[in-house]
């Protein structure tokens, strides 16, 4: 029996959608629910000044991809989704999720021309 690499990567990909979920899901529990804003549009581990203004818009950003890492993993595990369509759906969302979270931290930290006081 051979190692095969697509098949590792396959099975990292679909195990790691487990803890992706659960850290997303989590993370818009925190913001919506408890109103912790201290993980919202984070820029150098630091929360925007007024974090508040930004939370819906975080808080929507991780349901939806939390969301729909459930539903590839529900898809999956009922053998609904073909292999090309799950891969195609969770390798989307985690980009999409990730480049969402930067552009809202960087919109939430305005770069600063000038003298810093």
């Amino acid at each position: 029996m051979s190692f095969d690499v697509s098949v590792a990567v396959t099975w990292i990909l679909f195990l790691a959608l487990f803890p992706m979920a659960f850290f997303w899901l989590r993370r818009a529990w925190r913001i919506a629910v408890d109103k912790d804003f201290s993980e919202v549009a984070l820029k150098r581990g630091l929360p925007p000044v007024n974090a508040g203004k930004y939370a819906p818009y975080e808080a929507a950003i991780n349901l939806v991809a939390g969301s729909v890492a459930c539903a590839v993993i529900l898809g999956v595990l009922a053998g609904e989704l073909e292999y090309n369509t799950w891969t195609a759906i969770a390798g989307s969302t985690i980009w999409c999720k990730f480049f969402a979270s930067f552009a809202l931290s960087r919109h939430a930290h305005p770069f600063l021309f000038g003298r810093k006081a």
